[in-house]
């Protein structure tokens, strides 16, 4: 209690410049939230108080930690986790793999008690506690966006009544629309205080291993076909082009772990007349501390490792910097190779021209076009919560991010710990970015699929027919495998993904125009 005591006093002299406070409160919080315990468990580095010596008024549901020092690296290590499991999940295993996962799911259903899983978050009407036999029905939906609205006018008052109410059905292990409320509220509070780029800044450079994240990639590969359909547009249009070449070249945009290659490699080592000599240009964001390419290295060094396995003669080249400052030369493109450039949903995070005329996304998509690429494959989140208003941005991506987490209601048991990593690393986190963050620091910003269209005909590239072959497999692959809401469609040359009737990914090839 003395100790408690002293460091309530000491905080009173901390600058008020969002200084650190350790959290003494380890115990409690790890018997509270099951999330919390999930991100203890991925990190050993102490938890810390971001709120400037105040009470955490974030209750641990998005983990708010930063580094002790903003000069410290962040790990991104392998953990423990053995080469047999990232085997499993990364190979291509005729769907087996995900089938016996999806079975396991089933079971732990089945084992649950009875908590209308079954029925989704669809509504937005939930989080009612019963009284008398009866439900008290919570619109989340209609209580966040008045929590907006106070929060857009600068009614703190108003806006901090709201959020009570909020929290009150807000939990990181009910239906899907208390979870979404749960990261909303977080992003709404971290706004209205002024620290919605500091927080996001300690979520992005929180330490999270590779094996960490392949446990919830491989949950989401089971159940949800967007990343395996995704995958597979991909890599089948390489393969279609690549049949007869003798050296290949992908460069990469976003590579991050990428979970996308093994299983390319392996295709590769089968094909007709061996595989060509493959030449792997990983590009991705620098990694916050002293070693800013360790992350895209280390994904260089699984992928030589399976490149040996299946014995394709592989060279890796990683960068990791700011995209619109690489040039040409930095990529080392041979004219003698097949030259593929691949960029799967990471263009979201470049800066637009609502930011700076000469826009990030623009100045990229000029350097492609100059390394006159055979093919341009480019998947996008097809969103509209992209909008310099923030009430206009936080409708938008309300409607978008519930049908996430009603997705995620539907097809991952809610006991299961990988759905909430997932949910707190992807959604969250990108939730937190959309609602508590302005301008440059602003990184969730994409478009829909025919803005894109107009900007990458603007930029000087003609779009490739979309391939029927591909088209009919991830058809029959969602509508044999996977949940019967998933919608596989086409429009305008464009693959189309979503969830009852949301199109939320969308996937098309390109070439320059010269």
């Amino acid at each position: 209690m003395q100790f408690k005591k002293g460091v309530k006093e000491a905080s009173k002299f901390l600058p008020d410049d969002g200084s650190l406070v350790v959290d003494l409160s380890f115990d409690e919080r790890a018997r509270k939230d099951p999330v919390f315990k999930v991100e203890k468990k991925m990190d050993n580095e102490d938890f810390v108080d971001v709120s400037r010596g105040k009470k955490n008024p974030y209750r641990g549901s998005i983990g708010m930690q930063e580094e002790r020092s903003n000069k410290q690296s962040a790990v991104y290590s392998e953990s423990t986790l053995s080469s047999d499991m990232f085997d499993k999940v990364l190979l291509c295993s005729g769907g087996k793999n995900e089938s016996d996962l999806r079975k396991a799911l089933n079971e732990v259903t089945k084992s649950a008690p009875q908590n209308d899983q079954s029925k989704g978050s669809n509504s937005g009407k939930n989080g009612g506690k019963r009284k008398g036999g009866k439900r008290n029905v919570v619109d989340m939906r209609t209580l966040l966006t008045l929590c907006a609205q106070a929060v857009a006018t600068d009614d703190r008052r108003t806006a901090n009544e709201f959020l009570k109410q909020i929290r009150q059905h807000a939990t990181p292990t009910g239906d899907g629309m208390q979870r979404l409320a749960l990261y909303f509220a977080d992003g709404l509070e971290a706004r209205m205080a002024g620290s919605g780029t500091r927080i996001y800044t300690a979520l992005l450079n929180m330490p999270t291993s590779a094996s960490d994240v392949l446990k919830a990639y491989h949950i989401y590969l089971a159940t949800c076909p967007f990343k395996k359909i995704s995958n597979f547009f991909a890599n089948k249009t390489i393969m279609n082009l690549s049949e007869n070449v003798t050296k290949l070249h992908i460069v990469d945009f976003g590579i991050l772990y990428g979970f996308q290659w093994p299983c390319f490699l392996q295709r590769l080592s089968s094909r007709a007349g061996g595989p060509p000599k493959l030449r792997v240009t990983g590009i991705d964001f620098p990694c916050p501390g002293f070693r800013p390419s360790q992350r895209v290295e280390e994904t260089g060094r699984r992928l030589a490792r399976y490149a040996e396995t299946f014995k394709v003669p592989f060279q890796f080249n990683a960068i990791a910097q700011k995209w619109e400052t690489i040039k040409l030369e930095d990529l080392n493109i041979d004219k003698d190779e097949v030259l593929v450039v691949n960029c799967l949903y990471r263009f979201k995070n470049l800066l637009d021209e609502t930011v700076m005329v000469n826009s990030p996304r623009n100045i990229v998509l000029n350097l492609i076009r100059k390394m006159n690429p055979a093919v341009f494959i480019l998947g996008i989140v097809n969103g509209a919560y992209n909008a310099p208003f923030f009430i206009t941005r936080f409708r938008e991506a309300l409607f978008h991010y519930s049908s996430y987490f009603d997705m995620l209601d539907a097809i991952i048991p809610r006991e299961i710990p990988e759905r909430m990593l997932l949910e707190r690393i992807v959604f969250g986190k990108e939730a937190m970015n959309v609602i508590a963050c302005e301008a440059a620091e602003r990184l969730e910003r994409p478009e829909t699929y025919k803005q894109w269209q107009v900007r990458n005909m603007r930029a000087g590239f003609e779009q490739l027919p979309l391939n029927d072959e591909i088209m009919k497999i991830a058809r029959n692959k969602v509508k044999s495998s996977y949940h019967k809401d998933f919608v596989v469609d086409e429009d305008g040359q464009w693959l189309l993904q979503g969830w009852k009737g949301r199109i939320m990914y969308a996937l098309s090839s390109w070439r320059p125009t010269y």
